[in-house]
């Protein structure tokens, strides 16, 4: 008996629609850029239970005629290519013919559409695939196509499924990416009765960014545009000060379709080398334009991957794009001062004098006598305390040691000795005489000086290297220190020995954060598990949450970036139940709470992290990076050729 079977042509068909079809957000993708294709100007898209049980998408473009709209639902069957032809440069956003054929598999499907000029419309009925009804309609010029009960035939799909609020989320992210790409095209989108955004469709991207990303993202951005060799980029990126903890806010468009690039990711950050803060990320919304023939869209089945002919030109586009934008925002302004404010801030003549020795011995006073001690003003320098001829009074004053008071001025009046007042300063911090001066060391010990600093344990810390590094020794050993690294490796170990809940700060002003939908739903189902670490985050309406509290360790003013952060590692790993979330989550809180790199360290702390490395309790970054390098005498000798 043969043991290779012939899949049933249904059975074919749910395992096509699993490759198109992931989740509900793939139905509002492939819809939204079926309406594109179809040269609409509008576009509503409205789902409930997360998507899971209805969805809607209608449009204003061309429509179809009675005889497309049955034949749309057949695999492979498309407008928009002819032969092999049409894949050596594809325009359109879809182009295979698979998408209504695998929505329409694994739902029960209606489609209602109006070609353009005619008179009727066509209503067309589906059920896991299947026509049960073709009749006219009467309806509006455009599509609706309505997709409810997704996966209802297929169970083993629709229990990996995750909650609506998830899946939901998940839909407004796809959505807002495909609105974002057609700034010419005005996008809705309706959540159980609600709208979530809207965007204007101007053709401006400027308004479509304001309308759907926020006032604030808005702000922060600059304008960037270049254009070589059949390569226009063109769009928006982060201004350097105002940096993100993750990439979420980063959107890359090829010929208007969403697209995932690393390499357009790497030439963005490239541009801000040594301008953004380390661990942050610019935000950017960039567009690139080239021929159809210079870009393989048919690379991943979701078409959000794409392979350029030529990476090095379109990486070098996107770079001094980006660059340039950069560029233009930290030069320095010319400033024009009026003749009036310039006469005003001039500086006024004989505002300072400098007088010769002669000058000042003829301004003292003949009876001006020297007190016992007290060292006269040098020549040419003018006592502190001025010189007053009408009253013959001269006035020295020293400067009080820290913490002093001024009593120990000493004043001479016309007529009477020099007397010190009660407070006077003590002989030992009066100018020394020159017996003294010469009897004094010339120069004190580096060890006096606490330049060489003690051994502490079994190694000697010798100093910090360039605010990042910590130099110590041990035997006949160079240690060579992270100092972020292994306090951040401290601060994880000792968050994780934690069986209770970590103290908690209350933040004075309370961190609004604007984030995405399916960022805000990933924060919802870790909520008790971020109060447990010391977070109080609350929804601040639909686009919004506020950050109440921090756990006790880490800066306020790290709080957003700390959030964006939690919620990438969200995204990767599902809420903090599991141990790979949890970790994370620690990794992030670590990392704030760290010391930083670039940042002066007091001796006391540096000995504590050298005696956690010495003693072989820190090696490793919680990231897996090694925390210490350390150089042997005999490695040194090398190096400096004192042995072979």
């Amino acid at each position: 008996m043969s043991e290779i079977n012939i899949l049933s042509p249904h059975v074919a068909d749910l395992i096509a629609a699993g490759e198109v079809v992931e989740r509900p957000a793939s139905v509002i993708k492939e819809l939204l850029e079926n309406a594109f294709d179809a040269g609409a100007g509008n576009i509503t898209a409205e789902l409930r239970g997360g998507g899971m049980t209805y969805i809607r998408v209608t449009d204003d473009g061309c429509g179809m005629l009675p005889e497309d709209a049955g034949l749309c639902f057949m695999r492979h069957a498309t407008s928009k290519l002819r032969d092999e032809r049409g894949l050596e440069g594809i325009g359109t956003m879809g182009f295979r013919g698979e998408a209504l054929a695998a929505i329409a598999a694994v739902s029960r499907t209606e489609l209602t559409t109006r070609k353009k000029g005619t008179q009727q419309g066509t209503r067309v009925l589906l059920e896991a695939g299947e026509i049960s009804e073709i009749a006219p309609r009467g309806c509006p010029e455009g599509t609706t196509l309505i997709v409810r009960d997704l996966f209802f035939n297929t169970p083993a799909r629709l229990k990996f499924m995750k909650t609506d609020k998830a899946e939901a989320a998940a839909c407004a992210a796809v959505a807002l990416r495909c609105a974002l790409g057609r700034p010419e095209v005005s996008v809705r989108l309706i959540k159980d009765g609600e709208e979530l955004f809207f965007s204007p469709g101007d053709g401006q991207l400027s308004s479509c960014i304001y309308s759907l990303l926020g006032r604030d993202t808005a702000k922060e951005l600059l304008a960037c545009a270049s254009e070589d060799e059949g390569i226009a980029v063109s769009g928006f990126v982060g201004s350097p000060r105002a940096g993100h903890g993750n990439r979420t806010k980063q959107f890359f468009f090829c010929n208007g379709r969403s697209i995932k690039s690393q390499l357009l990711q790497a030439a963005v950050e490239q541009a801000y080398r040594n301008t953004l803060l380390t661990g942050r990320y610019p935000a950017c919304v960039i567009g690139l334009r080239l021929s159809f023939g210079a870009v393989d869209v048919n690379v991943h089945p979701a078409k959000t991957e794409v392979k350029f002919r030529d990476e090095k030109k379109v990486f070098d586009a996107v770079y001094y794009a980006a660059l340039s934008a950069v560029e233009g925002e930290s030069r320095t302004a010319e400033i024009s001062l009026s003749p009036a404010t310039r006469a005003a801030a001039a500086p006024k003549k004989d505002f300072y004098k400098t007088l010769r020795a002669d000058e000042f011995r003829a301004g003292l006073p003949q009876n001006a006598v020297r007190a016992p001690g007290v060292a006269p003003p040098r020549a040419g320098t003018p006592a502190s305390g001025g010189f007053s001829a009408e009253k013959g009074t001269v006035v020295w004053n020293r400067a009080p040691a820290p913490g002093a008071s001024a009593g120990g001025t000493l004043v001479r009046e016309s007529g009477t000795p020099y007397r010190a007042s009660p407070r006077a300063v003590p002989a030992e911090e009066r100018c020394p005489s020159p017996e003294a001066a010469q009897t004094e060391p010339a120069e004190t010990s580096a060890a006096a000086q606490g330049l060489i600093p003690e051994p502490h344990g079994n190694f000697r810390l010798i100093g910090e290297a360039m605010k990042t590094y910590i130099l110590a020794e041990k035997d006949d050993s160079l240690i060579l220190i992270d100092k972020h690294a292994a306090h951040e490796r401290m601060i994880f170990d000792r968050l994780k020995k934690q069986d209770r809940a970590l103290m908690s700060q209350t933040l004075l002003v309370p961190v609004t954060l604007r984030l995405l939908a399916d960022e805000i739903a990933l924060l919802e189902r870790s909520r008790e598990a971020l109060e447990d670490l010391g977070f109080e985050i609350e929804p601040f309406g639909a686009d919004s949450v506020v950050i109440r509290s921090l756990p006790a360790d880490t800066d306020a003013a790290d709080a957003a970036a700390m959030v964006e952060e939690i919620c990438e590692q969200l995204g990767k790993n599902g809420a903090p139940s599991g141990k790979d979330a949890l970790d994370g989550v620690l990794h992030t809180v670590a990392c704030k709470a760290a010391i930083r790199a670039g940042r002066s360290t007091e001796a006391g702390e540096l000995n504590q992290i050298v005696a956690e490395v010495v003693a072989g309790r820190v090696k490793y970054c919680p990231h897996g990076r090694p925390v210490a390098v350390t150089l042997t005498k005999k490695q040194l000798d090398k190096e400096f050729s004192r042995i072979v």
